[in-house]
């Protein structure tokens, strides 16, 4: 058994004000995936314009953080939040569902795009090769904070978290960091290249990304305690993550049409 490393969640306790490793591991995410949107814009992998990517990170934070914590509080906030609605706004507490910030990034995807006039799928595609960046610092931050803790296990990598009683639990933040953020990443880098190389439509890219994500994440919720129950056989982020897969199938069914040569 391994032992939990206990780190502080506060980064930096400035007196009044904490900065936490929860918060810096967003704002990472957020700029090592502009940068990398910005790395494949130049090498030509993307036809959206590298200020308008830079413009669109705001737009993007606000959709993945209000869409995340409605997310939560929707998918899993139960009658926690209806007792406890200030709560709500208290977007510094953990509390962010992946499905809620995926909402809140789509709509705003398509108000930028449409303010901007850009092809909503060109700027998805792009998007969701970064993505998995995020997703890694955001699991890492769980495993900080000693939120999302694994099933009971009696494996070699298991550890017990200092909020989930005395016995040992797989640390299922680290599992989800690697396959939604390492290996996810690595997909998506691959599929890009791939999808330019064949002339697959736009959408590919964005479609295999959902696919991905959601077998990744119904992977990884065998080792995580669920956190809302069972629908039926499946725990609530493998149910979510149905939608996903259908329709990523659908995307990347429609995107690997090859383009007709203009006559």
């Amino acid at each position: 058994m391994l032992t939990y490393p206990s780190i502080d969640p506060v980064a930096l306790n400035l007196g009044s004000l904490e900065i936490r490793w929860y918060g810096i591991a967003y704002v990472s995410g957020i700029l090592l995936a502009w940068l990398c949107c910005t790395a494949l814009i130049k090498r030509g992998y993307s036809s959206i314009l590298s200020k308008d990517i830079g413009d669109f990170i705001p737009w993007a934070t606000i959709g993945i953080v209000v869409g995340g914590r409605l997310g939560h509080v929707v998918f899993y906030g139960g009658m926690y939040y209806l007792d406890h609605p200030l709560e709500i706004l208290m977007i510094w507490k953990p509390g962010m569902a992946f499905h809620g910030g995926l909402i809140g990034v789509a709509i705003a995807t398509v108000w930028f795009c449409r303010a901007r006039h850009i092809k909503i799928l060109d700027l998805l595609d792009l998007i969701s090769v970064a993505t998995p960046i995020g997703l890694f610092f955001g699991r890492l931050a769980n495993f900080i904070n000693g939120e999302l803790w694994g099933r009971l296990s009696d494996s070699p990598f298991a550890m017990v978290f200092p909020y989930a009683g005395p016995y040992p639990r797989h640390p299922s933040q680290l599992y989800e960091a690697v396959l939604e953020g390492i290996l996810l990443f690595c997909i998506q880098l691959f599929i890009i290249i791939l999808a330019q190389k064949r002339k697959w439509q736009a959408g590919v890219v964005a479609g295999s990304f959902l696919f991905f994500y959601a077998v990744m994440r119904t992977i990884g919720e065998f080792f995580r305690e669920p956190e809302d129950g069972f629908v039926g056989p499946f725990t609530a982020g493998q149910f979510l993550s149905l939608p996903l897969l259908i329709i990523g199938l659908l995307m990347i069914q429609r995107g690997i049409k090859v383009l007709k040569k203009d006559a």
